[in-house]
């Protein structure tokens, strides 16, 4: 169950990093210049009211980890991420390997 679930979740963020990616690739065609949204900017379009409140949540429990992991994290391009957990995640759900040397037949 567990990798069923973890191939779900991977299949949909490739998908999402692929429209993320086709959506910074017409933009930058459409401005003549190259334009990458970053996951901050998905956090504030989807959650505009809790924008500013996971970071200072995150802030208020530990200060260190927003500038360690969550500051780099939001910087970085949507379509990369996307696609990048949505591998892992796809690795993670593989079904594992048959043993060599392993009799099928009775």
């Amino acid at each position: 169950m567990l990798r069923f679930l973890a191939r779900l979740l991977g299949l949909l963020s490739m998908a999402g990093g692929f429209v993320a990616l086709v959506y910074d690739g017409a933009r930058s065609i459409a401005n003549n210049g190259l334009r990458i949204t970053s996951v901050s900017d998905v956090i504030v379009s989807l959650f505009k009211d809790k924008a500013g409140a996971l970071q200072t949540g995150v802030e208020g429990a530990a200060p260190w980890l927003w500038h360690v992991l969550g500051l780099p994290l939001t910087l970085a391009p949507a379509s990369v991420v996307g696609l990048a957990l949505g591998a892992f995640l796809l690795w993670l759900g593989q079904p594992g390997r048959e043993p060599i040397g392993f009799l099928t037949r009775p």
